[in-house]
């Protein structure tokens, strides 16, 4: 059986919000399993944190480039946030975003490409600095949209330099009408999807296995109430349409970028830009990267590193 840790306990709680003793009980009951002990919270009912579950952060920087019709996108990560504030971090992350668009998505070819102004490949270069700074780094992630007619709207949350922060979002707006109609809603659908995280387009589109976890927690909620089999299946699959998919489904999450109301929806709005651009509008494409996420942080005991430097035991 596994030990459950004061720490387990701790990041359970952090997670969560739930309290100490139901985070034990919590990971008792899983043996230690950490997404299927939130998911217990969550059926107990103890749990509202189901969108911060799993998000751990990691240190570097995201970087983003746009030139018109294309743009891309690219997650390089350091152990510290030290580094990540350093200028020759800063320039090697820039450079690489500037060369993002080229790969296609595809970070083994974005790592062999040449450095620019170096005779090294970028997978050369980062382990160079690697060597120079002392801290480890890797480029994780890149993805690239571009549109035959419309634009590329690109935004960058906590943004620590032109093109460079925590968040980085690209979203591609396919349409022949006014573009700086489309352009003016595309940032500001950009700002939305940083800020409510839309894990995808449409219904369709989200990944099956999220829909059943989900649909898993609203059945065990909904037993609850003690009716027969057939109104608790109807129940689910209405809080699926009505909550679920409202929370993560971009085209029904409620637009919270400047011109909504507080009530309409991102589908209803991109209604409304089709009016003053003069032409049909689609959402063809996002992506968002948030830094670090879904990456295990190790978590180091700051007091225990300065009594080993300093020969204490």
């Amino acid at each position: 059986m596994t030990t459950i840790s004061a720490s387990m306990v701790k990041e359970l709680r952090d997670k969560t919000g739930a309290g100490m003793m139901d985070c034990k009980a919590a990971l008792t009951e899983t043996n230690g399993d950490m997404e299927k002990a939130i998911d217990w919270l969550r059926k107990k009912g103890l749990s509202k944190a189901a969108k911060k579950a799993g998000r751990v952060a990691a240190e570097g920087l995201v970087g983003v480039t746009a030139t018109g019709k294309a743009a891309a996108i690219v997650e390089v990560n350091s152990e510290t946030d030290f580094v990540a504030r350093n200028e020759q971090f800063q320039d090697m992350v820039r450079k690489i975003a500037a060369l993002a668009s080229k790969a296609k998505g595809d970070v083994a070819k974005l790592l062999a490409m040449p450095f620019p102004d170096s005779k090294d490949t970028v997978e050369t270069y980062v382990k160079e600095l690697v060597a120079t700074i002392g801290e480890n780094m890797t480029v994780r992630r890149t993805a690239q949209l571009e549109v035959a007619d419309g634009v590329i709207a690109d935004y960058v949350h906590n943004k620590v330099t032109d093109g460079l922060g925590k968040i980085g979002v690209l979203v591609a707006l396919e349409g022949k009408g006014d573009k700086a109609a489309l352009s003016a809603f595309g940032r500001q659908l950009a700002m939305h999807i940083a800020a409510a995280s839309p894990a995808a387009l449409t219904a369709d589109e989200l990944d099956p296995a999220l829909i059943e976890r989900e649909r898993a927690v609203y059945t065990e909620q909904a037993k609850a109430s003690g009716k027969p089999a057939e109104i608790v299946a109807k129940m689910v699959e209405g809080r699926l349409r009505k909550e679920f998919y409202q929370q993560v489904v971009l085209l029904q999450q409620t637009f919270v970028g400047a011109g909504g109301d507080g009530k309409a929806t991102v589908e209803q709005m991109l209604k409304g830009v089709e009016k003053s651009a003069g032409a049909p509008v689609k959402i063809a494409k996002f992506v968002r990267y948030a830094l670090g996420e879904g990456i295990e942080k190790k978590e180091d005991d700051f007091a225990a590193e300065v009594a080993a430097a300093a020969g204490q035991h």
